[in-house]
């Protein structure tokens, strides 16, 4: 099968792709295209960002740990599409000139890209459009300026019209383009490309396959390559399951499907928890949040994932496949102990559920960095008080043990007690009865005690109607 897709507004075919190759790798080494920069290779910088669009929209997105199978069917711009016809610049470029926003020039291309995917989808949240991209010698206020003052610009030709493409010949592979070999380095005979198209492909693949590599967002696999260098023999990639995209609100429940991005996930959480919203606004950034799935961010069973312990605290519902069979388990049981779920050889996650509920979840996210951190303790707490007592009680934390967690202990000290700052500072007590933390570079064990203690506090500070948002302190 051969991969085809638009670039910078010419169509490509690849026949014979090695999956395993970066967008990175095949932009500089291939195609010669070297103003997409290689910085950190693992998402985090930014200087990689290129553009890619599809039927659902324009995301920025890092090539750095994006494989060339994720973009069948898609259209990427790189800073050299940026510009138009005879090389007329774009409002962004012309901004950065105008005001300055550029010095060594490295980071400069990432920025531009970041800044026209945010001018496309008409984006004016620019510290949290470029939090993913780092300058360190020019600083973000001209950079800010020139992006607020390209705002109003109207979107060019050339990529308005990105954005309403039909290329349906892409998906069946008919597309005339050019063929061009694997980048350097890579062997001439790759595995078969395994491009299910819903989520019955995927179940009958991944039975067929049981040990491939599944690939979604690949946030994290996209790092087993371009750091610990692993050679995935077959690798699954998901992103044509469209169906396994949505998310169902209705008066009764919340379903999330598996290939959900964070951004999405975000938005829709927004009117409904919006903690755990502004929480997901710190979850990595805008390129790794475009990428990065819900299905992922639980499947990969890390102690510190984001979404598990707020999901967890909202008693939610996992939702396996294996073939034909479907089944459920609350979603705390799927995490058995560190790296290990209770996932079956061929089973994959398809949802995630909850029913609706009021609005009592708070996430609290503790990090060296504000923007784009992982994170050293996150405690999401459901506590219900009627008449003020607790009758129900669900906490939950990352980065307290080997899985996320429940303090169950902690939980069963308040269901029963007054609402008041003595139970809660009895309950928090108890937190030493349920976590065993570890110590490490981002926290050590007795930090991490304490500051599940004090995150339970300001649950209910916030709670009673305090302030409890360092970003709402004013002088």
């Amino acid at each position: 099968m051969a991969l085809t897709f638009r670039l910078n507004g010419d169509d490509v075919l690849i026949e014979n792709a090695d999956p395993s190759s970066t967008l990175l790798d095949w932009l500089r080494d291939v195609k010669g295209l070297t103003g997409t920069k290689e910085g950190c290779n693992e998402g985090d910088c930014g200087a990689c960002t290129v553009m890619v669009t599809d039927k659902r929209g324009s995301k920025a997105l890092n090539a750095c740990i994006l494989f060339l199978p994720q973009l069948h069917g898609k259209s990427i711009r790189t800073v050299e599409g940026a510009a138009g016809p005879g090389g007329s610049l774009h409002p962004v470029q012309q901004a950065m000139v105008d005001h300055h926003g550029s010095q060594c020039g490295f980071c400069t291309p990432g920025f531009i890209m970041s800044m026209v995917t945010a001018h496309t989808n008409g984006a004016t949240d620019f510290d949290d459009q470029l939090a993913g991209n780092l300058c360190r010698c020019t600083g973000y206020a001209p950079i800010i300026r020139a992006a607020e003052a390209a705002s109003s610009a109207p979107v060019p030709d050339w990529i308005a019209d990105e954005t309403s493409f039909t290329f349906p010949e892409t998906l069946r592979g008919e597309a005339a383009g050019q063929r061009a070999e694997p980048p350097s380095g890579k062997p001439a005979a790759a595995p078969p490309l395994l491009l299910p198209a819903s989520a019955d492909e995927l179940a009958d693949l991944y039975s067929a396959n049981p040990d491939a590599t599944l690939v979604a967002g690949a946030t994290d696999v996209g790092l087993w390559v371009t750091k610990d260098l692993r050679h995935l023999p077959q690798m699954i990639f998901l992103d044509g399951c469209t169906d396994l995209k949505e998310i169902e609100v209705t008066d009764a429940a919340v379903r999330i499907g598996a290939m959900a991005d964070m951004n999405a996930l975000r938005a829709a959480m927004e009117p409904l928890h919006p903690s755990f919203a502004e929480m997901l606004r710190r979850f990595a950034s805008q390129q790794v949040r475009g990428a990065a799935t819900v299905g992922g961010n639980i499947a990969n069973g890390s102690p510190i994932g984001d979404t598990p312990p707020a999901l967890i605290a909202l008693d939610a519902t996992l939702h396996l496949r294996k073939g034909a069979a479907r089944r459920e388990l609350p979603l705390e049981d799927f995490f058995l102990d560190y790296g290990k779920q209770d996932r079956q050889p061929g089973e994959f996650v398809e949802a995630v559920s909850f029913h609706r509920q009021p609005g009592a979840l708070r996430v609290y996210k503790l990090s060296k960095r504000f923007d784009q951190d992982i994170s050293a303790v996150l405690g999401a707490f459901n506590i219900t008080v009627e008449d003020g007592t607790v009758t129900a009680a669900r906490i939950a934390f990352g980065g307290m043990a080997g899985i996320p967690k429940r303090a169950a202990h902690a939980e069963a000290a308040l269901i029963g007690q007054p609402w008041t700052g003595a139970a809660v500072q009895s309950a928090a007590a108890a937190f030493g009865q349920d976590f065993t933390p570890m110590s490490d570079m981002r926290a050590s064990a007795g930090y991490r005690l304490e500051t599940a203690r004090n995150m339970l506090s300001r649950y209910f500070a916030e709670m009673n109607g305090a302030a409890v948002s360092v970003l709402e302190v004013r002088p």
